[in-house]
């Protein structure tokens, strides 16, 4: 059996593996070589970012969240937003049963128009007594005028009657005269002395009536001190109608600003106090970055500072920021519970200060919601 031609082709097969094999150790040599300086070079780069950046992985989006509360109690009979919704601002958030307020408010109203029109009616009355009382007083003035005028007048008659009676007598005494005549000057003489004393009382009659018009102008005075006193009485019910008109505005609650519901607390028909919470609401155009900075780091974190935001809820995506403040207390400063140290045992751990980064510029209204993490980093330069 011929078998020569295979022992040399295996024999040349051999020899072409022993010639590749120098070749093949060249590669997997320059392959470990490119692998250890890419190796080496993203190490550097590590080491590189290690030693001049600082990252802050204690960090979240924050926001003012506003608690509305009532702040009269009473039941609520309608909640038009849900969790989630964004309204714009005066959107009625709350109403609250107002039917007793809005009665009170209209009572008071009633009886603010009722001191109205005793005003009116207590300035026609002043007018009505002025004029009465002015027509009174020169009426009374111009009778006392007249009853002076008449007394001298009755006073001269009756003197004049007497003297014409003294003669008479006189006369019959002498028996010159008459008894008729010496009637007829008596009956005269007492008709003069009648009218000295109508005239006196004409004179007293008219200072009565000048009395009684100048108590009729005090009358004036006992008006115009009931009008004074509605004053006081007005405004009392005013400020009573108005603190009723604001129990009754106090029943609606409505969007304070242009943002987002994020709890409700409370459903129609419930009963709330005073002071309970309702809803929590956030404005989404006003957010921030809070973290917590090392206070062997606080140095790489000055006021206006520019740093880089990266949510893990946009992978990829950076927001630049500015470091708007650093709180001048340590987180453990408003601990609920303080740790002193009485047992004289001492592990010194690093304090952590609060720090407020501003994005600048802001995000779009609702890219960046309340309580997710981000991560800020900054350069570590001196």
């Amino acid at each position: 059996m011929d078998i020569g031609p295979p022992k040399r082709a295996a024999q040349e097969g051999v020899d072409q593996v022993r010639r590749d094999r120098p070749r093949r150790r060249l590669f997997r040599a320059a392959a470990f070589v490119l692998v250890v300086l890419a190796g080496l070079g993203l190490s550097f780069r590590w080491l590189h970012w290690q030693f001049h950046h600082v990252v802050l992985d204690d960090a979240r989006v924050a926001s003012d969240m506003i608690t509305l509360a009532s702040r009269v109690p009473g039941w609520v009979t309608q909640i038009p937003p849900v969790a989630g919704d964004s309204l714009r601002e005066g959107a009625l958030l709350v109403q609250m049963d107002g039917r007793e307020s809005a009665l009170a408010v209209e009572e008071l109203n009633a009886r603010i128009a009722g001191i109205g029109a005793r005003r009116a009616e207590l300035e026609a009355r002043l007018a009505m007594v002025d004029r009465t009382s002015a027509s009174a007083h020169e009426a009374a003035i111009a009778k006392l005028d007249s009853a002076r005028a008449a007394l001298p007048a009755a006073e001269a008659e009756r003197v004049f009657a007497e003297a014409e009676l003294a003669r008479a007598q006189s006369l019959i005494a002498s028996g010159s005269g008459t008894r008729q005549s010496v009637e007829r000057l008596r009956a005269g003489l007492d008709t003069s002395r009648q009218r000295v004393i109508s005239a006196a009382a004409e004179i007293r009659n008219a200072d009565a009536l000048m009395a009684a018009a100048l108590a009729a102008r005090e009358e004036m005075q006992v008006i115009a001190r009931q009008l004074e006193a509605l004053g006081p009485q007005e405004r009392e019910l005013t400020a009573t109608r108005d603190r009723a008109a604001l129990d009754l505005a106090d029943r609606t609650m409505r969007m304070p600003f242009d943002g987002v519901v994020d709890r409700i607390f409370v459903d129609p028909g419930e009963y709330v106090l005073a002071g309970q919470r309702i809803i929590l609401v956030h404005n989404p155009a006003q957010i921030r970055i809070e973290a917590n900075v090392k206070e062997t780091e606080v140095r790489f974190f000055r006021p206006g500072t520019p740093v880089r935001v990266t949510v893990d809820a946009w992978p990829g995506r950076e927001f630049p920021g500015v470091v708007d403040r650093v709180i001048e207390a340590a987180t453990s400063e408003f601990a609920l519970l303080p740790s002193p140290n009485p047992s004289g045992n001492f592990t010194r751990i690093t304090q952590r200060l609060p720090v407020r980064v501003r994005l600048d510029p802001p995000p779009p209204a609702g890219v960046l919601r309340p309580g997710m993490l981000v991560r800020v980093e900054a350069e570590a330069n001196e």
